[in-house]
């Protein structure tokens, strides 16, 4: 348990977990703040809770009892009404850099190298002047040398083999891919959401 006063933490934010947010059919929705979450609390739009971790956020003081006001806000929570709207769910993530690199697990597609971010690039597999687009199926993470190797030919022109193949990460996965501080609890709980050919159950 976990307590913490908003008018102390709030200069602090970034130190508190983001919690978990899914519609009344268990479907992970998006990360929201404490703060955000205390708003759901306090206009009953909680449907229900899975987390198994419990955060005390504590208010003001009430001036005529003197008591202080609290909310218990679980790092799970389920979401009442059309602001989970399945929709939200269904819609592609958007494509960025960070995301692909944890996507592709650091690993260039071409020749295997596992590196930081800074030495890799999103490489088209079918380059834009031969009419490829900017989508999740059609991006992989190549080192600059692989990238600058294969230059504006598809794979099979340049000769150069790809080691696996992209995919659109689902909305469980991407929430994954979006939050370094995920919550052994969320973690588990989302895990059961992502597809099996995800990279996410390969080892690292």
């Amino acid at each position: 348990m976990i307590d913490t006063d908003h008018t102390l933490f709030a200069p602090r934010v970034g130190r508190f977990p983001l919690i978990l947010t899914l519609d009344t059919n268990g479907i992970p929705h998006r990360w929201i703040t404490w703060q955000h979450a205390c708003f759901y609390y306090s206009k009953n739009q909680i449907a229900w809770t899975a987390g198994e971790q419990a955060f005390t956020v504590l208010g003001g003081y009430n001036r005529v009892s003197g008591e202080r006001s609290q909310i218990e806000a679980s790092s799970i929570i389920a979401i009442k009404g059309k602001a989970m709207a399945m929709r939200a769910f269904s819609q592609v993530p958007p494509l960025n850099n960070r995301e692909l690199f944890h996507r592709d697990r650091y690993l260039c597609a071409f020749c295997g190298s596992i590196l930081p971010a800074s030495r890799l690039t999103r490489d088209h597999v079918i380059p834009f002047s031969r009419g490829g687009r900017d989508t999740w199926m059609n991006v992989v993470t190549a080192c600059r040398s692989c990238n600058e190797r294969k230059s504006d030919r598809t794979p099979e022109m340049a000769r150069m083999e790809l080691l696996y193949l992209p995919y659109v990460p689902n909305r469980a996965e991407y929430l994954i891919l979006t939050n370094r501080r995920i919550l052994a609890d969320q973690m588990e709980f989302l895990a059961q959401h992502v597809p099996a050919q995800s990279r996410l159950h390969q080892p690292a």
